[in-house]
């Protein structure tokens, strides 16, 4: 695997005009408001278009969306090549079905004066559309893998005529559980094809299953992998986890919070949070893999437009949520797997903006705070200020079987079964009855909250610049 840039190095020379794009798109990406590209729009676009194989990492927010769909778009409209029926030119795979329909906007948005055909192939949603959609034969198809595999088994769909694969958030479409699903998918391909792998973290171990799908390809890395953004004032708070709903009300009723989302374990918890905080009078809605697409593609839509102004969510949705304007991400249970801190978290400070990250932590999570702490490189803390770790521990295989290492992964164990043992929301104690341990959770949330008269402004403010919003600008983030 070829390295091609892991730095930023050439992208104060770059403008849209400078990288070789059709007229059209570059009509459309100034009716955009855009006229730089990012650093893995300078770096992927120009690969895209020589023909490479590519492995494209960059942190969640950067525009890695707008990194493929561009040079996709470049193509079909030089090629012109005619869909035979039933088929497709370039399949677009993804791992959820909000990141789908998010990557279909940006498709229709930067096609506007070239109207590509692209058809959506997700679950959750009746067949008979989708269907009907390839027909005749479509420029993109994008899909989940799930639903895709039952239109190729039924013949509704062929890829013998495909000539270009995109893998989006290829870290978790490689993940174990997918591998039966993408292979067989990549089994009906042409071998002659373009592929490509993008994601904001690339674990080394996915890395490697990565080469059984693509060919000699360019490692284009332009940020440390696993490392949130600088924008993202990171802070972690020690409480109990029956305090935690307590902790959260105050939090999200602070001032300084326009619109903000949630991360719950699991779909349970995530309703439980979401009631309370309704009860609590804030406006709230969940959103996880249990709801139907109608009733996501709702919550989703009232989120964008601020009729709702907090979003409870499993890391399911983590990959699909792509809202400009989203003040705070609150962790109000850290995840089992380091690198979906990452994408939680990757929700705020988007298009240039910056965010806050609060993540709540009780005693039976500190192993997995650990984890993350060392993904990242840096300890947490309540004030915001990260302290960079003098050197990472590595963990392996050959490692683990150390103490510290054996130590540490006994006490992933015993949070995990705990966990499970435990309601994702259990009743909080009243403040009355609010333990010791907590006073320094209460003491962080005033360094947190501002004044109350900030607020009303901020809202005013907010509603005025979601009215005018575009979903086309989050195509960039």
């Amino acid at each position: 695997m070829r390295r091609v840039a892991t730095t930023n190095e050439r992208f104060h020379l770059k403008q849209f005009n400078d990288l070789g794009l059709a007229e059209v798109l570059l009509r459309a990406v100034s009716a955009e408001g855009y006229t730089t590209p990012t650093p893995i729009q300078v770096e992927v676009i120009p690969a895209m278009l020589a023909g490479r194989d590519i492995v494209g990492i960059a942190q969640t927010g950067t525009g890695k969306t707008a990194a493929f769909v561009l040079p996709l778009l470049h193509n079909i409209n030089q090629q012109r090549v005619v869909p035979g029926s039933k088929c497709c030119t370039t399949l677009i795979l993804a791992p959820t079905r909000e990141l789908a329909a998010q990557i279909a906007e940006s498709i229709r948005t930067y096609g506007r004066f070239m109207r590509p055909s692209v058809a959506v192939i997700i679950g959750g949603a009746k067949p008979g559309p989708q269907i009907r959609a390839v027909a005749g034969g479509v420029d993109i198809i994008v899909a989940t893998p799930g639903r895709l595999l039952d239109h190729m088994a039924s013949g509704v769909i062929r890829l013998d005529r495909t000539t270009t694969v995109i893998l989006d958030e290829g870290d978790q479409m490689l993940d174990l559980g997918f591998m039966p699903a993408i292979r067989r998918i990549m089994a009906k391909l042409p071998a002659k094809r373009q592929t490509m792998l993008l994601s904001a973290t690339m674990p080394k171990q996915i890395r490697d299953l990565a080469h059984d799908f693509l060919n000699n390809p360019a490692e284009i890395a332009v940020a440390q992998v696993a490392r949130p953004i600088e924008r993202i004032n990171q802070k972690v708070m020690h409480v109990d986890s029956t305090a935690k709903r307590g902790v959260l009300v105050d939090l999200l009723g602070g001032p300084q919070v326009e619109r903000a989302i949630v991360f719950t374990r699991t779909k349970r918890g995530a309703d439980k949070v979401s009631l309370h905080l309704q009860k609590a009078g804030l406006s709230t809605d969940a959103i996880h893999g249990n709801k139907s697409q109608s009733q996501r593609e709702r919550t989703l839509a009232a989120f964008r437009s601020g009729r709702v102004t907090i979003l409870v969510a499993t890391d399911i949705a983590a990959r699909g949520i792509d809202v400009d304007d989203v003040s705070h991400v609150v962790n109000y249970e850290l995840p089992n797997v380091p690198e979906a801190y990452v994408h939680r978290i990757g929700r705020t400070a988007r298009a240039g903006k910056n965010g806050v990250a609060i993540s709540l932590c009780d005693h039976t999570e500190r192993g997995m705070l650990r984890d993350i702490e060392r993904l990242i490189g840096c300890s947490l803390n309540a004030s915001g200020d990260l302290v960079p770790h003098v050197s990472m521990p590595q963990r392996s295989a050959a490692t683990a079987g150390e103490p510290t290492g054996a130590k540490t992964g006994q006490k992933r164990n015993s949070h995990a079964r705990n966990h499970r043992g435990k309601s994702a929301a259990a009743e909080p104690t009243r403040r009355s009855e609010a333990k010791p341990g907590n006073a320094a959770a209460n003491a962080g949330l005033t360094r947190m909250l501002g004044t109350a008269g900030d607020k009303q402004k901020r809202r005013r403010s907010f509603a005025k610049s979601a009215s005018g919003s575009s979903h086309g600008r989050a195509v960039f983030q």
